[in-house]
């Protein structure tokens, strides 16, 4: 997977790449160069004192070393704008697939995982292509050029070499091989820290209303301690990798000197022939090393590009149709034929053979109690979920044909759990149509009951709206919701218990004003109050996922007993007659 990531992203940078492979083989071959010129000096002008040499020699070894310096720079630069684009696209097809999912598919993979997929597992891939583009030449370039110079120089040293290496290489292996069930373990505790600091940040009044924060602050530490330990098991291998390099690298600096310097005494090497050949060993250690720190950061590189691709993999269950239908025959409709739905893993349906409908215009409410199914139900029609058994048609269309951008153009959705982003008042209205005027922002927002408190704002349409819509009450949030799907100026209007948060007086308001503005438009109404709902044409009243009564308020009174209890625990027996 990382290879497959890596090669379909960086291919765009095709230009950046070839730019970082030049400049980085030019400053490789300078390196290379610069020993040989040093070992000239030594033997050539310093042994027979010509000082017009030395100046000549040193003059240039500036130069290419200067030359070495630009091209590293150079090489560098363009190493980090592949890899910086690199990290934008892939974040941003991770951005477009998640918001393709479907609830399904968010669920699996927790809301925590996906954004530390997202930011942390994608920037490990981006750190390594980034490295990998700086390193690549240099590396190989450094160590095999750095072997062939030095037996040039000395072939009687290179055994030294030749032990150096291998030892490096396989202290290197065996430490990196430790790190990788380590890297995955890591990622996967990060997530869990991710995902309680997001359940405590989200469920913060609840915490605070059950006095759980002890409970939540020991919940936390021991996720926090988790991933302390495996990040110190991490460390401790990164700390004895080092120092185990500089050893094997030290060790052999002292194996070229002392044996360097028998070759000297004896008038085999020349003095700065043994110079050269020292720097030469440094340097292929140093290539190397470079490889082994490549190869110490691609493991925990895989496990991110592994998780980056399960993502990118996942497709959402929700399969747009090829050739969608983008026009309804009949705008506003809405109807469940033999409907049934299992939630994915669950044992029995949560809803089994749903059979009713609403015309264009109609109010139809849907009640029952909690787990009965409604959330569920409402969900169906926009497409969340697609239905085990069975048809939804919208607009006298099966939602499972319709194109999905025009499917959610003909539907508003309130929710239940009304949510707002950060922006103002005005761009939270036009969330749904973008190009709505004041006026019709001001209008949906009458029809809302919101414009009262909305004109009393600092600004207006144009006062802050905090993220989630935090700087005002549940019933000001629930109330611009209201509006916000009003604008949207849809033909069907779902509202999930988007009443609850508003006091009785402004719930008849709200329903007077949506049932006399918008006369042309269908509400599917999932209420918990009976008071909300006593004018609805018709009524769906749910229980254990079936349809167990269907009809008006008096029809229900008569016919359905589960209704009629529903009336007595709200209204009292009388209003049950």
């Amino acid at each position: 997977m990382l290879a497959k990531l890596l090669v379909r992203y960086l291919k765009p940078s095709g230009w950046l790449l070839l730019g970082v492979l030049v400049f980085q083989a030019a400053s490789a071959v300078a390196s290379l160069y610069l020993p040989s010129l040093n070992a000239d000096i030594i033997d050539n002008g310093l042994t027979k004192g010509d000082t017009d040499y030395i100046w000549r020699t040193g003059l240039f070894m500036l130069t290419v070393s200067l030359g070495q310096i630009v091209a590293s720079i150079i090489a560098t630069y363009f190493a980090a704008r592949a890899a910086m684009k690199l990290g934008r696209d892939i974040r941003d097809d991770i951005f477009e697939r998640v918001s393709g999912f479907s609830e399904r598919e968010v669920t699996d993979f927790g809301a925590g995982s996906l954004i530390t997929r997202n930011t942390n597992d994608v920037q490990q891939v981006q750190m390594l292509a980034m490295m990998g583009a700086t390193f690549l030449v240099t590396a190989p370039l450094l160590a095999v050029g750095g072997i062939i110079l030095a037996i040039q120089q000395s072939a009687n040293l290179a055994w030294i070499i030749a032990v150096a290496v291998p030892v490096l290489l396989i202290v290197a292996i065996i430490i990196i091989s430790r790190m990788v069930p380590l890297f995955r373990s890591w990622q996967g505790k990060l997530d869990n820290v991710n995902r309680i600091m997001r359940e405590q940040l989200t469920g913060i009044r609840v915490i605070r209303a059950f006095v759980r924060e002890p409970i939540e602050e020991e919940r936390f530490r021991e996720a926090n301690t988790d991933i302390m330990i495996v990040g110190r098991k991490v460390g401790s291998l990164f700390v004895l990798l080092f120092p185990a390099v500089m050893l094997i690298l030290n060790v052999t600096v002292i194996g070229v000197i002392w044996f360097g310097g028998i070759k000297v005494d004896a008038g085999e090497v020349q003095i700065g022939t043994l110079f050269a050949f020292m720097q030469y060993v440094m340097i292929i250690l140093s290539g190397v090393m470079m490889a082994s720190f490549m190869t110490l950061m691609i493991p925990r590189a895989a496990v991110s590009a592994d998780r980056v691709g399960e993502v990118l993999d996942t497709h959402s269950t929700l399969v747009p149709p090829v050739d969608g239908v983008t026009e309804f025959p009949t705008p506003g409709s809405v109807a469940f034929q033999n409907v049934t739905f299992t939630y994915p893993g669950a044992e029995h349906p949560i809803l089994s053979d749903i059979t009713f409908g609403a015309a264009p215009g109609e109010t139809v409410a849907i009640v029952g109690s909690t787990g009965a199914g409604k959330t569920t139900l409402v969900s169906l029609i926009p497409r969340l979920f697609d239905v085990t058994e069975g048809t939804v048609l919208v607009g006298g269309v099966d939602v499972r044909r319709a194109d999905l951008d025009a499917l959610w153009r003909t539907i508003g959705i309130v929710p239940q759990r009304p949510f707002l982003f950060s922006g103002t008042v005005a761009s939270n209205l036009r969330f749904g149509r973008e190009d709505a005027t004041d006026a019709e922002l001001w209008h949906a927002l009458e029809i809302a009951q919101g414009s009262d408190f909305v004109s009393q704002m600092d600004g207006g349409l144009d006062a802050a709206i905090s993220q989630g819509g935090t700087n005002v009450s549940g019933g000001q949030r629930q109330r611009l919701a209201i509006a916000r799907a009003i604008v949207h100026n849809p033909h069907v209007l779902v509202f999930d218990d988007s009443f609850s948060a508003l006091d009785l007086a402004t719930d008849a308001r709200l329903r007077q004003a949506l049932w006399r503005e918008l006369p042309d438009v269908t509400k599917i109404v999932v209420a918990q109050r009976i008071s909300t709902i006593t004018e609805a044409d018709r009524i769906v009243v749910l229980d254990d996922g079936g349809i167990v009564g269907l009809g008006t308020h008096e029809q229900l009174l008569e016919t359905s007993q589960t209704y009629r209890e529903i009336v007595e625990s709200q209204l009292g027996a009388e209003a049950a007659r």
